[in-house]
């Protein structure tokens, strides 16, 4: 990992800094992007650097203006001189039962669950490319086993594990591409499983019997873009066996 730059969408909390926290203590320099999150996002960068000077960036943009992002992959690649893996992890996640789909819905989900992966990787290929480089998709083990009442969120995961494998085959040999599908990891920042009894049947769901660790994704991210080189075009699951026992 030593110097290889990443690119790590939505990288300013949760799931996102665990994965930036671990690359960086290998050596890697991070582009921590964020939305809205600018506190956490400066607060990490803060961390990081006083570990190891200019080793961390933050690039605020909305992944859903995808005129944009072709130049923030260039800025970061000026600042840096390279990009050796994307990260696609940002991610909008809501409820929308069939009643309550709407454009309005759809165009929040699909776009950063699908569309923005997709133009990022397009925005990133040539970069990538020089590097011998990889991108690595934050998926959901919901893709094979639908979450009820979350219609659209499930279509673009289901989206998300379809672009990983065809990126596989459109960027090789030079690009390896992955996807990492975490199961029960953190409960949502929002009252979705507030309910004891909700997560304790969704913990009881998983065969070794209690919810994962943001360093649980980390940990697999960091095997693939380090020491998986004959690794392309893969989903891991990284959810404790939930995913055979739904």
């Amino acid at each position: 990992m030593q110097e290889k730059v990443v690119l790590v969408t939505g990288g300013a909390k949760r799931v996102g800094a665990a994965i930036c926290r671990r690359l960086h203590t290998y050596g890697a320099k991070l582009a921590i992007h964020y939305r809205s999150s600018r506190d956490e996002a400066q607060s990490l960068q803060y961390e990081l650097n006083q570990q190891r000077p200019d080793s961390a960036s933050i690039v605020q943009a909305d992944l859903l203006d995808i005129d944009q992002l072709p130049s923030l992959v260039d800025k970061i690649v000026e600042r840096y001189g390279r990009l050796d893996a994307l990260i696609n992890n940002a991610s909008s996640f809501f409820a929308t039962p069939l009643n309550a789909c709407s454009v309005e819905a759809w165009n929040d989900l699909i776009g950063s669950n699908l569309m923005a992966p997709l133009f990022l990787s397009q925005a990133a290929e040539s970069y990538l490319k020089k590097q011998q480089g990889c991108i690595i998709n934050i998926i959901d083990i919901h893709t094979e086993r639908p979450l009820k009442n979350f219609v659209i969120y499930n279509a673009a995961k289901g989206g998300l594990q379809a672009l990983t494998k065809s990126l596989a085959l459109e960027l090789g040999p030079e690009v390896r591409v992955n996807g990492v599908s975490p199961g029960p990891i953190l409960w949502p920042e929002d009252n979705t499983w507030s309910n004891e009894k909700a997560r304790e049947a969704i913990v009881k769901g998983t065969l070794l019997k209690r919810i994962g660790d943001p360093d649980d994704i980390a940990k697999t991210v960091h095997f693939l873009i380090q020491d998986a080189p004959y690794i392309t075009g893969q989903i891991i699951a990284v959810d404790g066996g939930r995913s055979i026992h739904l």
